[in-house]
């Protein structure tokens, strides 16, 4: 049953249904009118200096939707202008932006003293003049709200720089030795500095996105989180340049966030969100960068459910492997498209541990293009010998810890000891060496598998980088610190070095709180499982998880 229409007469004094409003709630609503017969939203910035002052809009957007409800009309808010107003958090709604549902909006009748109302009396009302000089002005506004700065370079100076320090790796602290003056700043100290000379609406919310990318980097998801509000809260309050890219990244921040919480479902539902929003779906097919971003992250998360169900339902299981492999294809063509090496260097590394691990479950012949045993692994450590390559293009700067992790998890992964295996026989365990490990990848050694640090084999490859960590020129997030401390644990076991590896586990008890529970999961139990009788007799594991998780 069609719902009744509501007649708002515009002419002083105003009225709804004959009944008198408050000014301020129906311009509001009027606004909300003008803008759906536009395709529009109205957000916050539009109430400023036409119905309220700063100070008073979360009191003048409480009030209006009191007198919404109180004239029976359903008014939404947020960024989702599909949804049905009634089910929305009330929590966020003073932030907006506002919009009307269709159905709302035919119900409503206009009308100046008792006659219906011109589109130029509506204008008129909100402020909006129809002259040809009100619309050039309207349009020189918003030219201006799109524009970029260009009066001062400095502020991309420092963004640059900011961008460059996270590409090599400078997160947070700036390389060992270098303090000088001159010495590269942190991407953090950079960020900073960008924050304070930036100008206007854009540079502020282009900084805001930075600082959440950085934070995501460095693993910790509370300040990305908080980083991502922040621009949510900036994106709603006005329009600025590159709206709708930086919708866009904020949505795939947010779903890398999940994604680290192992909240798959939440994940890929954010992903999959951006495909049916029409600012952001157009991105996903135009845009390189947005277009990478999305696939590997949608790959990382097949990738995961793969696996999770392998071993129940191996027809679901392959299905999401092949989709896994799709995605990090188009990921991989979209880092080449806009020559982002270091994008293509991450989405080859993920491309070759997925190859490894499908092969381990069972699902090598569908998701690795028929490879098995030997040749899977051939193949997977092929692609992480391309990341390794595609790393020492820009002197190593920017490399994390994961393709050392996985080659070393690769090389035992054909040494399964039983639990409390005695140390002799664990000794007796025969995992690949680096070298033999990267002379099976091709006819070209890894960079970094051939050098001084592979002389203590993969012991001395784990101890190099969290030398590295330790004296600040490499910063590794909590997952990345606690892969090297485990492989260097197990490879100093296999090498008789129990005082190493022993070392290495207190450390690594250390570092486990700072993980989800899934990740804390996988190494309690491979501590557990994978370790010889007289380490744990030094380092009793810490209390077993009933659930298995698989990192990476």
């Amino acid at each position: 049953m069609p719902l009744p229409s509501i007649d708002i007469e515009l002419s002083s004094p105003q009225s709804v249904d004959g009944r008198p409003a408050a000014y301020q709630s129906l311009w509001l609503l009027v606004r909300l009118h003008h803008a759906q017969r536009q395709g529009e939203v109205v957000a916050l910035d539009a109430l400023r200096g036409q119905v309220s002052s700063a100070r008073t809009l979360r009191m003048v957007v409480s009030r209006a939707f009191r007198d919404f409800k109180a004239w029976g009309l359903r008014v939404g808010w947020g960024t989702d202008a599909a949804r049905d107003p009634r089910f929305l958090n009330a929590e966020g709604r003073s932030q907006g932006p506002f919009w009307l549902p269709a159905a709302e909006a035919r119900r409503l009748r206009l009308r100046v003293d008792g006659q219906p109302a011109r589109p130029a009396d509506v204008a008129a009302f909100l402020g909006l003049s129809a002259s040809p000089r009100r619309a050039r002005t309207s349009a020189a506004a918003e030219a201006q709200a799109s524009a970029v700065q260009l009066q001062d370079a400095r502020f991309w100076h420092q963004l640059a720089a900011a961008q460059q320090a996270m590409r090599q790796g400078r997160w947070a602290v700036p390389i060992q030795g270098r303090r000088d003056a001159k010495a590269p700043a942190s991407a953090l100290a950079a960020m900073r500095q960008a924050a304070d000379l930036a100008q206007d609406d854009y540079q502020r919310a282009l900084v805001t996105l930075n600082e959440a990318l950085l934070w995501r980097r460095l693993g910790d998801d509370a300040q990305a989180r908080k980083r991502l509000a922040a621009l949510q809260r900036q994106r709603l309050a006005r329009q600025v340049a590159s709206h709708d890219y930086l919708g866009a990244m904020a949505a795939i921040v947010g779903a890398w966030c999940s994604y680290t919480a192992r909240d798959l479902p939440q994940a890929q539902a954010q992903l999959a969100a951006m495909t049916r929003d029409a600012q952001q779906a157009p991105l996903l097919r135009h845009h390189p960068q947005v277009r990478f971003e999305w696939s590997n992250l949608w790959a990382l998360a097949c990738r995961s459910r793969a696996l999770g169900m392998a071993a129940t339902d191996a027809a679901a299981a392959t299905q999401q492997a092949d989709e896994a492999m799709a995605h990090f294809g188009r990921a991989l063509a979209a880092a080449f498209e806009s020559h982002a090496f270091d994008a293509a260097q991450h989405v080859a590394a993920n491309m070759g541990m997925a190859v490894w691990l499908f092969d381990r479950v069972g699902l090598g012949v569908q998701a690795a293009g028929q490879a098995r045993g030997v040749d899977a692994r051939r193949h997977a450590v092929q692609w992480i010998a391309f990341s390794e390559w595609l790393c020492s293009l820009a002197d190593g700067q920017g490399r994390s810890a994961w393709n050392a992790i996985y080659l070393m998890r690769i090389a035992r992964g054909d040494c399964q000891p039983r639990p409390g295996l005695p140390l002799a026989e664990f000794a007796a365990l025969r995992p690949l060496t680096p070298r033999a490990l990267a002379e099976e990848s091709a006819d070209r050694l890894i960079p970094g598998l051939d050098g001084p640090a592979t002389r203590g084999g993969w012991a001395g490859v784990a101890a190099q980088h969290l030398a590295d960590h330790d004296a600040g020129q490499r910063r590794y997030p909590g997952l990345q610190l606690a892969g090297l401390l485990f492989e260097q644990a197990w490879f100093a076991a296999h090498d008789r070095d129990l005082r190493t590896a022993a070392t290495a586990l207190t450390r690594l008890r250390t570092v486990l709180p700072q993980l989800v529970p899934s990740d804390r999961a996988y190494f309690r139990d491979v501590w557990n499982d994978a370790l010889p009788a007289e380490l744990l007799a030094l380092e009793p594991p810490p209390r077993r998880s009933a659930r298995r998780a698989a990192m990476g």
